[in-house]
């Protein structure tokens, strides 16, 4: 049997370093409309929903095909809330709608990640899918190494490798691979997240994503850049 697909995106109204990025338009559209889009666009994903606090949030989310079948409580929608207990309340509360199949897979797509592409998201759901992984993340080569470019600085003001290594590691390419997360897709089993609290307490799978679609939307800055180079293309 195919399994069930829900798509989540989880969108706040506060957000302190760009206000109201959910909603700003981006090349003429609203930011969160680029995940729903890239969502309903999936042919792996049945359900595309939207987890949001803000009554504008929901209505431009309906606007642009997403169903928004319950409100998020304040509580969960603070700037130190953690996302964790975002998914776990949203995997609750499709629980109990209705028409809501028993969901097998649950793909968070922030909203902040404008330039990626379907298949992103379907590589997270499918390397979920065809592995014993509870979650697959989404990552990009990192630009800086802990092994040969990043310091620690002690109380005197000392600098130390933030890893050191038996070796001595003299260019950035003998060093070890090292990569960073970025919120293009959270693909993960909704079982998984009530009985952890944090997704590296499971089995954790990536997918490499290219730096040129990983972009991740958190000032003024990054949003002329996301501009900039959605209109290079």
């Amino acid at each position: 049997m195919k399994p069930f697909v829900v798509g989540a995106i989880f969108a706040r109204g506060g957000s302190k370093g760009l206000p109201r990025k959910n909603v700003r338009l981006l090349n003429g559209k609203p930011l969160i409309g680029y995940a729903i889009e890239t969502a309903l666009a999936s042919q792996l994903i049945n359900r595309v929903i939207v987890s949001t606090d803000d009554p504008e949030i929901a209505a431009i989310s309906k606007e642009y095909g997403a169903e928004v079948p319950f409100m998020r409580p304040p509580e969960l929608a603070q700037d130190d809330s953690p996302e964790w207990l975002a998914w776990r309340h949203a995997i609750q509360m499709l629980g109990e709608v209705p028409d809501m199949p028993r969901m097998d897979v649950m793909v968070s797509i922030p909203t902040t990640s404008p330039l990626r592409t379907v298949a992103d998201v379907d590589r997270c759901i499918k390397k979920l899918l065809d592995s014993d992984a509870d979650l697959v993340i989404s990552v990009k080569p990192s630009d800086r190494n802990p092994y040969f470019n990043m310091v620690t600085l002690d109380k005197a003001g000392f600098a130390s490798l933030v890893f050191s290594s038996d070796q001595i590691i003299d260019r950035r390419q003998d060093a070890p691979r090292v990569f960073e997360i970025i919120p293009i897709a959270y693909a993960l089993h909704p079982e998984f997240v009530f009985n952890a609290n944090s997704m590296f307490e499971g089995k954790v799978k990536a997918v490499v994503v290219p730096a040129e679609r990983a972009i991740d939307i958190d000032t003024e800055l990054d949003f002329k850049f996301a501009e900039f180079l959605m209109k290079q293309y």
